[in-house]
């Protein structure tokens, strides 16, 4: 994996540190600098001697700049400043918010959500960027195909029922929480999501961010929202008995339900339920559907290249040799338009497991995700190795890729 180049930015190294100036136009840079790579974070990273910024660009992290030393207690201090957290504050985590326009003025203002973290060295900044509503917010937008499309549009269509989008941190599982949310947005029903927080703002949809100092846990306002006459509640993830106990329930009684689970796969998000305290008789009464995702870098289509890989690696992988199905694969080269990374952006790879009536008799009986998954395979639910080895065979990514986002833990 390219971990690409150092960029430097311009910054005045004379700079006398008492003047924030510099710090400004460096803040200034270093936003212009991740929108137009595109990164979804920043990293702000204290060392020993001096500092550097670090940006995560399609799942991976690259070094842009180690500014001078000087400048990062006024960069830090700009940037706490400006998401209105504690500046005097350095011995806890801090949490912010800031929107600013990353320059030229004439560019669109961005959302960031900011967090602090004291270290060894001094405080740590990550600040994530908050997209606006993406424009091609569908189905189709996140790389399910036309099978997996009409599964997940017929559970999200029904009156009633819990749906569960699984996989780890960074998956993309919140955006396919807005994606359904989007498409049955209407005049008709009452959308509603309890988030921590909303990291998009949907017009139509009433949002409620989670404070759990102030008492409004995810449980107490889903609570609520039951007596707000909803027809959609989305939740944007079920970590405890509680939130799960009330999910559960709401899908029983008339709500279609959405939310997150942190799980590696579909079938294992039925036995996390039931280890988090759900009766299985109650799970299975409920539970519609529950998919698995990655995301997968893409090539970039103006310098891939045809690569080398043996019979023996291709079917290893997966892949069926007397099907016709060698090919060889895509692999990542780099170019300037990629940054000399050979990536550039992500696609969703999807598990879609529908729970059939022979899936909840599993459930019922209180059957481990080994035998939910056989089940799966036997009514021909394709695996997320499958939809990766899929984008390899189409040239959208490379093997490499596809192989590690599908990894066994």
């Amino acid at each position: 994996m390219s971990g690409g180049a150092a960029h430097r930015l311009p910054v005045p190294a004379s700079a006398p540190p008492s003047d924030d100036a510099p710090a400004v136009r460096l803040l200034s840079e270093t936003l212009r600098e991740a929108a137009r790579r595109n990164a979804s974070d920043l990293h702000i990273e204290p060392m020993e001697h001096g500092w550097r910024v670090r940006l995560r660009i399609d799942g991976v992290l690259h070094e842009m700049a180690r500014p001078p030393a000087h400048l990062r207690d006024a960069f830090v201090t700009r940037i706490k400043v400006l998401a209105r957290m504690d500046i005097a504050e350095r011995r806890i985590p801090q949490d912010g918010r800031l929107r600013l326009a990353p320059a030229p003025a004439s560019q669109a203002a961005e959302d960031y959500r900011v967090n602090s973290l004291p270290t060894l060295h001094g405080e740590k900044l990550v600040l994530r960027r908050l997209e606006a509503l993406p424009a091609n917010l569908s189905l189709a937008g996140l790389g399910l195909d036309e099978a997996q499309r009409r599964t997940v549009a017929d559970a999200i269509g029904a009156p009633h029922g819990l749906v569960l989008v699984t996989g780890p941190t960074g998956s993309g599982k919140t955006l396919s929480l807005y994606c359904f949310l989007q498409r049955l947005n209407g005049i008709a029903r009452n959308l509603c999501s309890v988030e921590d927080p909303a990291e998009i703002q949907l017009a139509g949809i009433n949002q409620i961010n989670v404070r759990e100092k102030a008492g409004l846990t995810f449980a107490v306002a889903l609570r609520a929202l039951l007596r707000q006459d909803p027809d959609v509640i989305m939740i944007g993830e079920i970590r405890d008995e509680e939130t799960a106990s009330v999910a559960v329930k709401a899908a029983q009684t008339g709500h279609l339900v959405l939310s997150t689970v942190h799980t590696n796969d579909a079938s294992t998000a039925c036995a996390r339920l039931i280890d988090i305290g759900v009766e299985p008789y109650n799970l299975a009464g409920a539970l519609r559907l529950v998919t698995a995702q990655r995301l997968v870098r893409r090539l970039c289509p103006q310098c891939r290249m045809c690569g080398e890989a043996s019979a023996d690696a291709l079917s290893a992988a997966g892949y069926d040799a007397r099907g016709g199905d060698m090919t060889q694969p895509y692999v990542a080269r780099g170019c300037e338009a990629c940054h000399g990374i050979g990536y550039r952006g992500r696609v969703g790879i999807h598990e879609v497991l529908p729970i059939s009536e022979a899936i909840r008799d599993l459930i019922v009986a209180g059957r481990g995700a080994h035998e939910i998954a056989r089940e799966a395979r036997r009514s021909g639910v394709a695996t997320l190795r499958d939809a990766a080895l899929a984008r390899v065979r189409d040239g959208t990514t490379s093997l490499e890729e596809a192989l590690a986002a599908t990894e066994a833990p």
